[in-house]
C-alpha cells in the first residue's frame, strides 16, 4: 500500500481547533466558509510519508496544520534537491492545482504531521466565486516566487552559516507560514535535512547565529530574535 493511499484512507473532517489554524478561512464570507469547511479533509501523515509524488496527478491543495514537511525535486543528475521546508500554517502547491497538472516535486513528512487538503474542484470553485480567496492565493503565488528566487541564492552560498541563516529566515516567513510565529519546533537533524548540511555543521552555525543575537536555541526548537537580520546577513 502506498503512503498516498494510506493517507487517503485516514482522512477525516477537521475539528474546530484545527479549522482555527487555516489562515485563509477568515478571508471568506459565511457562505463560502461553510462550503470550504464541508469540503476540507485532514489526515495524519507518519514520518517518511509522501504527501505528493513526482508524476502523480494533483488531487488536493494541501496545508500543514501541525508538523514539518520537506518539498524536494531532482536535478539533471537525478540527485535530490530540497526546495523548502513546510512548517505549520503553510499551504502549498497552488500553482500545480491551478494548472491541474502532475506534481513536479515530492513532499515528504519529516515527523508525524497533520496535513489538510481542499479538493481540486473545490479550490477552483472558491477561486471562481470568492474575492477573499483569490487575494489569498495571489499573495501566496507572489510570496512563493520570492521564496524560490531566494532558494536559488541559498544554493550558491559557500558559507554554511549563511545557508542556515537564510533557510531559517524562509521557515519564519509570516506570509507563507503564519502558524510558526516567533518559535519554530524543529530539531537540528530536521534542519540539517532541509539545509543539506551535517547535523554537526548546523549545530555550529546555530551557535554562531545565537552569538549574533539573531536566534535563540530553546528546548525543542528555535526562536527568532531578528528576522530581518537573518534575511540581510551577508558575511560572518
Amino acid at each position: 500500500m502506498t503512503s498516498e493511499s494510506s493517507l487517503h484512507q485516514r482522512r477525516r473532517a477537521l475539528t474546530e481547533s484545527e479549522l482555527a489554524g487555516i489562515p485563509w478561512l477568515p478571508r471568506l464570507t459565511a457562505e463560502e466558509r461553510a462550503y470550504a469547511v464541508a469540503e476540507l479533509q485532514i489526515t495524519e501523515a507518519l514520518p517518511g510519508d509522501l504527501v505528493c509524488r513526482i508524476g502523480r496527478p494533483v488531487t488536493y491543495w494541501f496545508g500543514v496544520v501541525d508538523g514539518l514537511l520537506k518539498m524536494s525535486g531532482e536535478n539533471a543528475d537525478g540527485q535530490s534537491v530540497t526546495f523548502t521546508g513546510l512548517p505549520p500554517g503553510g499551504w502549498f502547491g497552488e500553482g500545480t492545482v491551478l494548472k491541474r497538472e502532475s506534481y513536479r516535486y515530492n513532499v515528504q513528512t519529516l515527523r508525524k504531521s497533520l496535513v489538510a487538503g481542499l479538493p481540486v474542484d473545490s479550490f477552483h470553485r472558491l477561486l471562481d466565486q470568492s474575492i477573499g480567496f483569490n487575494r489569498f492565493v495571489m499573495n501566496q503565488l507572489n510570496e512563493r516566487l520570492g521564496q524560490f528566487i531566494a532558494a536559488r541564492e541559498i544554493d550558491r552560498l559557500n558559507s554554511p552559516d549563511l545557508r542556515v541563516a537564510r533557510s531559517l529566515a524562509a521557515l519564519f516567513n509570516p506570509v507563507l507560514y503564519p502558524g510558526v510565529g516567533e518559535m519554530l519546533r524543529i530539531t537540528q537533524q530536521e534542519l540539517a535535512y532541509l539545509v543539506g548540511l551535517s547535523r554537526q555543521r548546523v549545530n555550529e552555525a546555530l551557535a554562531t547565529l545565537e552569538e549574533l543575537n539573531l536566534i535563540k536555541v530553546e528546548y525543542g526548537g528555535l526562536r527568532v530574535l531578528d528576522l530581518n537580520g537573518l534575511r540581510m546577513l551577508r558575511t560572518i
